[in-house]
């Protein structure tokens, strides 16, 4: 697994999925096309670029270069870096069909090619690991998951951060983990 400093945006979780098996970052998602319409996102995406810098892995179809032409119109260059998919075609195993172009996006490509390409962009790679870790049992015992009250409390949280109201509870913990060491979220969610 590659540990590396920078931040990865994907069009959906599904190319979320197949990247963690192979990058250990924070990984975000433009929802596909909701990235057009999502101010919340689009601010996320900023200010991760700002602070560890982004790189854009769409897929290589059509739809994937508009999601990554938007980025680019939104977010300053110098804090982007651009990794391509070569065309591969074929068909996803989750899918029946192959995609109207036929090629293979970030889920279906071999986890060789994932990594080949984080190679060639010179990522910043880091073997800092956090030491101790902000797990889900961190964010249970804050009371800001699977309790009663935890969605107004994790609601509080994420405007204190100003993150998106709908952020997931696992992309809030990635989240965690990329800005802050466990003693910290400790103290931090004590000050709210």
């Amino acid at each position: 697994m590659l540990h590396i400093r920078e931040a990865v945006v994907v069009e959906g979780r599904y190319d979320k999925n197949a990247l963690s098996q192979v990058v250990d970052t924070l990984i975000l998602e433009t929802a596909g096309f909701g990235i057009f319409k999502d101010r919340d996102q689009m601010a996320l995406l900023r200010r991760a670029a700002e602070r560890r810098g982004l790189i854009v892995l769409t897929d290589s179809d059509g739809a994937g270069f508009v999601i990554r032409s938007r980025i680019k119109s939104c977010i300053p260059g110098q804090y982007l870096k651009h990794a391509y998919i070569p065309d591969v075609y074929g068909k996803e195993h989750r899918k029946q069909k192959p995609s109207k172009e036929g090629k293979l996006g970030v889920e279906g490509v071999d986890d060789s090619v994932l990594a080949a390409l984080f190679d060639r962009l010179q990522v910043r790679y880091t073997t800092q690991l956090p030491k101790d870790p902000i797990t889900s049992y961190d964010l249970y015992a804050a009371g800001l998951a699977g309790t009663p009250d935890s969605k107004q409390k994790k609601k509080k949280l994420l405007a204190a951060l100003d993150l998106p109201e709908f952020l997931s509870t696992s992309a809030l913990l990635a989240y965690l983990n990329s800005r802050m060491q466990r003693d910290e979220f400790l103290t931090y969610v004590d000050t709210i």
